[in-house]
């Protein structure tokens, strides 16, 4: 609100100024545009071509938003045919930002609070010349300042009375605001505020500084117009270019889809632009980029001041005459006195932006590697199939941008949008019903490869068949060679379901690494389907496979790939009218981890062990290990035992002491002192044999350690691809 409050009050006070600046801008002539090219990030090269004239001032100049000014500066390059463009420099107005408009104008800071107001607008013009009007009579002079109402004023009563009977006294205060100006006949005369119809300031440095702060507070001081204008030799031809922040243009498709086989598919590219610069662009020529080039916002038209640290004098000085309104004698006798200082001191920010950075990430595929089960995965080491080699190579572009140049300039009207033709190239799609998983409804759909030279961009994409609308989905950015599965509408003729699942694990290999033993496996599934199709006309049906890509899959018509989605897809040919029974037989290459520890992973061993699909050398060391780990077990077992034993015969051993202490000297007897001696002698074997045993069991600890390691020592090339 203060801005706009601005923005009203400064209209008034400079509109002859802004008058004369509109008419001579009719007259002015911009360098044309010659051609435009719209990135996918939201900028735009803009190029114009034309030659330096003399006459009109702004012959030969660019037309440049402020909001655009940075952008343009940034950017700007001169290109010419013979490399003697003879260009000297560009020129152009200063921006200020909204800091430095504000303490131009002398008005108070936004962090401030304060309201912008006539009155406030007034006080920055303080001691300007200025021409104030007041009620019919002009007056020329000096503004001295605005003044506060005197404590005390006349007062106007009025009584009404009501119906009732009641009487009400309203009283108002002709107490307000004046401002005081010095007249050119140096009259110092008085006008109340409210009374003033106009002011204008007469020097033309206020005015501009007003207009300054006019441009910087303005709510759409970005959109205003400013122009670069071109120095160097008249009539010199020149070409120039720079960036400048644009919306971004968008793709639109129509996929037509032919009623014979005969025909080919036709696909329709169609690019969104807009104009939303105040020029008319004629018989420009415009090019589409389908690609993201690094582009960044800086601050760099305003003018920016550094700092420097502040020196003073050791003695303090004052800015003041110390006589300046009282004498020696008035100081001496008790008077006050004051030493006051009037300095002026600011911090400026210059009028720059705060830019953030989207990653307009580049689109890519994201590939699947978990197993049928929990805490699988994909085998890195047994090479079943790679179901991944279905996908199709990728495409060759020259650079990392592709890009569209229509057919014929274009003339499209400032601020106007226009839906433009950019491709039309023939595909031939395979018409599919897709299946997401058995039991799930069909959805109309179409598999195609780009068999063209052009990256399309992503955009929504209309199909068309049968003389009609068919459906609508999203394309995303396909390259040339890379192929899409669209889907667009639902199949209720076709079903797919599924009656039946087996699966069976073959162990092949086993590896050990810091506790944990990895069985390297191969899962075989047989999977029955029942596929329905009421249609009378044949089906090519489409269902992911969701199984790691190191896999083999038979029993399908044909298999393919979803390169989005990185997944394999059976495809089925169903004829017409026909209910049928398919069979999918499929090996994955799968992997799991054991900890060695527990009995689990022991009992686990031990039918590794005896599995014939493991390697008989692996099935040796096994059963080496199994060995181990039952002599660890046994061995913890004597142990606990021996503790117990130890324990035992401590107590007995303590028993026996206390009953000879508790003869007190006497006699204890032969039969008494032999049993404390056999006791002794036995806790001393007991701790001496818990000692070997313990020493036997680290042995077979490090004995099964050894034997799990030499799993790792498998002679046979386990990448080998593994047999049916």
């Amino acid at each position: 609100m203060r801005a706009f409050s601005l923005l009203v009050a400064t209209s008034c006070l400079l509109a002859p100024s802004v008058s004369g600046a509109q008419a001579k801008a009719k007259k002015t002539t911009s360098l044309p545009l010659k051609r435009v090219r719209l990135y996918e990030t939201g900028i735009g090269y803009f190029e114009r071509t034309g030659s330096m004239g003399a006459g009109a001032k702004d012959k030969g100049a660019l037309p440049v938003p402020a909001g655009h000014l940075d952008d343009a500066l940034k950017t700007l390059v001169v290109l010419s045919k013979d490399g003697k463009a003879g260009v000297d420099g560009i020129e152009f107005s200063s921006s200020v930002s909204r800091h430095m408009g504000l303490a131009l104008a002398g008005l108070p800071a936004e962090e401030s609070g304060k309201k912008i107001d006539f009155e406030h607008l007034l006080k920055t013009l303080k001691g300007a010349q200025v021409e104030l009007r007041h009620k019919k009579t002009s007056f020329k002079g000096r503004l001295i300042g605005v003044q506060d109402p005197p404590a005390s004023g006349n007062e106007t009563c009025t009584e009404t009375k009501a119906a009732s009977g009641k009487t009400t006294k309203v009283c108002t205060s002709s107490q307000q605001r004046s401002a005081m100006l010095l007249t050119n006949k140096n009259e110092i005369r008085r006008f109340a505020l409210g009374e003033i119809t106009s002011l204008r300031p007469t020097d033309p440095a206020w005015r501009t500084r007003l207009g300054s702060a006019l441009d910087a507070l303005s709510q759409r001081g970005a959109q205003t117009s400013r122009k670069l204008r071109i120095l160097g030799k008249p009539g010199k031809a020149v070409t120039v270019g720079y960036v400048a922040e644009t919306p971004v243009w968008r793709s639109t498709y129509r996929l037509v889809l032919s009623k014979t086989k005969k025909d080919a598919d036709v696909i329709q590219g169609w690019a969104l632009l807009h104009n939303d610069t105040d020029e008319s662009w004629k018989q420009v020529r415009v090019e589409l980029v389908n690609g993201r080039p690094d582009s960044f916002l800086f601050p760099l038209a305003a003018p920016r001041y550094a700092r420097r640290q502040l020196v003073t004098p050791q003695v303090e000085l004052s800015t003041v005459p110390q006589l300046l309104d009282t004498t020696v004698d008035n100081m001496w006798l008790g008077d006050s006195f004051g030493a006051g200082g009037l300095g002026l001191s600011g911090v400026g920010s210059g009028g720059g932006g705060h830019g953030e950075g989207i990653g307009l990430g580049s689109m890519g595929t994201i590939g699947h590697g978990s197993g049928s089960g929990s805490g699988e995965w994909q085998s890195g080491l047994l090479a079943v199939g790679n179901l991944a080699s279905l996908a199709s190579a990728d495409g060759e572009e020259s650079g990392a941008m592709f890009r569209y140049k229509l057919k014929r300039p274009i003339d499209l009207r400032a601020h106007g949008s226009a839906l433009l033709p950019f491709a039309s190239e023939k595909l031939r799609v395979q018409r599919i019903a897709f299946v997401a998983s058995p039991g799930k409804t069909a959805r109309t759909g179409v598999h195609f490869t780009n068999t063209t030279r052009q990256t399309f961009p992503a955009g929504p994409i209309s199909v068309f068949a049968g003389g009609g609308f068919a459906g609508e989905t999203a394309l995303t950015r396909t390259k040339p060679s890379e192929k899409r599965i669209l889907k667009f509408g639902f199949d209720l003729d076709v079903e797919l379901n599924q009656t039946g699942h087996h699966t069976r694990d073959e162990p092949r290999t086993l590896r050990y690494h810091k506790g944990t033993m990895t069985e390297h496996f191969v899962r075989h599934h047989t999977v029955t389907y029942d596929l329905v199709n009421r249609s009378s006309r044949a089906r090519t049906v489409y269902m992911p496979l969701r199984y790691v890509s190191n896999a083999d899959v038979s029993g399908a018509d044909k298999l393919t790939y979803d390169e989005e989605q990185s997944q394999p897809i059976a495809v089925f040919a169903s004829p017409a009218a026909k209910r049928d029974r398919r069979t999918l037989q499929v090996r994955e290459g799968l992997s799991r981890r054991i900890p060695v520890k527990g009995k689990k992973a022991l009992e686990r061993m031990r039918k590794l062990s005896k599995t014939s699909s493991v390697p008989a050398a692996q099935r040796a060391t096994l059963r080496r290990v199994v060995k181990h780990r039952d002599n660890v077990n046994g061995l913890v077992k004597a142990i606990a035992r021996t503790k117990k034993h130890i324990l035992e015969a401590g107590s007995d051993l303590r028993r026996q002491r206390a009953n000879v202490s508790a003869l007190r000297g006497r006699d204890a007897g032969e039969a008494i002192v032999a049993k404390m001696v056999a006791s002794e002698q036995r806790v001393s074997e007991l701790r001496k044999r818990e000692r070997n045993l313990g020493r036997q069991l680290n042995s077979e600890k490090q004995d099964a350690l050894k034997a799990l390691k030499a799993l790792n020592n498998n002679p046979k090339k386990t990448k080998k691809r593994a047999s049916r």
